[in-house]
């Protein structure tokens, strides 16, 4: 299940961490007008259909509960400093629910295939460079959100784009992760073993982009992503780390390329978030598929892409994104 081919500029993983690294860089903000139960109270539909988020609010107010739910697609691009459009290698939704102070990810395969209105079947991570040469790098982002939701079913409110500086930035910033590593791992001819490990940002960095030696492929390297993620939003709640927090907060632009989040929404986000355990507290899942050569209409050949069962995915979708 994974692509033949390599990219020196693929840099995937980055989005994974766009939500924690907003989390982190709000702690600091403990303002009462950004409680978040009032906060969150009304939440954009950016993509997808609004009736279910209206139904999902409307099932918590008959619930007693007034706990906000809302959906945040967070992706990752491979575009480098100086580029205006890149690929989303990274693709992740979340449902976080205050209530529950619980958040179900599931991450879908970069090489995804879909089918693009306009310009026939491709891959889910050219999208985004499809879209954006046409209509423009801001317009182009929207536009790729929405062929997510429109492939998964799910409404998204808010949208969180990081470049491939912020994996390795927020770790630097931390002075270090321990990050537990699931299965060998080859880089630089260095094999790392499974267990828990101290990482700079370079090496977290290098096991985010790995896929190669994985036996599972890009499905290996999500695990490998999402581990990281639990490190740093670990090492970020951590005393020890408190006085690093304002560096993350004074380089936030530079790992954010676009999002509709505004600072006072990272900030409400970070409180309901600031004592999450992601060991106990996230649910993760990946959307299965199987490899398969197919044509693809922008390339005008052959190319390897994953199918996703579509029983397989709404089964999934459903159990994460419904109430």
């Amino acid at each position: 299940m994974r692509s033949k081919k390599k990219s020196k500029w693929k840099v995937i993983g980055y989005s994974l961490l766009g939500l924690f690294i907003v989390i982190v860089a709000a702690i600091g903000f403990e303002y009462y007008q950004l409680q978040p139960h009032t906060h969150f109270k009304n939440v954009p539909v950016v993509a997808g259909n609004a009736d279910k988020t209206k139904q999902q609010s409307n099932s918590k107010q008959q619930s007693n509960t007034n706990a906000p739910e809302f959906n945040i697609l967070l992706m990752g691009s491979d575009a480098r400093p100086g580029e205006t459009i890149g690929h989303s290698d990274t693709m992740m939704l979340m449902h976080v629910d205050l209530g529950k102070n619980q958040i179900n990810a599931v991450s879908i395969p970069r090489d995804t295939r879909v089918h693009l209105d306009g310009y026939g079947y491709t891959k889910l991570t050219s999208a985004q460079y499809i879209l954006q040469a046409d209509k423009g790098p801001k317009e182009g982002i929207k536009e790729a959100v929405k062929v997510i939701s429109d492939f998964t079913g799910v409404p998204i409110n808010y949208y969180v784009e990081t470049n491939f500086e912020g994996l390795q930035g927020a770790v630097d910033a931390l002075g270090g992760i321990e990050m537990y590593v699931p299965t060998d791992v080859t880089i630089n001819n260095q094999v790392i073993y499974p267990g828990t490990h101290h990482f700079d940002g370079q090496m977290v960095l290098a096991l985010a982009r790995e896929r190669h030696s994985l036996a599972n492929g890009d499905y290996g390297r999500q695990q490998e992503q999402l581990e990281a993620l639990k490190g740093i939003a670990k090492a970020a709640i951590s005393p020890s780390n408190i006085t690093k927090l304002p560096s993350l907060v004074n380089s936030l632009s530079k790992y954010i390329i676009d999002t509709n989040m505004s600072t006072s929404d990272m900030a409400s986000l970070g409180l309901a978030l600031k004592d999450f355990d992601a060991n106990k507290q996230l649910h993760y899942e990946q959307l299965p598929g199987t490899d398969k050569s197919m044509y693809d209409d922008i390339l005008k050949a052959n190319n390897d892409e994953i199918i996703i069962d579509p029983d397989q995915m709404k089964s999934i979708i459903d159990k994460n994104f419904q109430n």
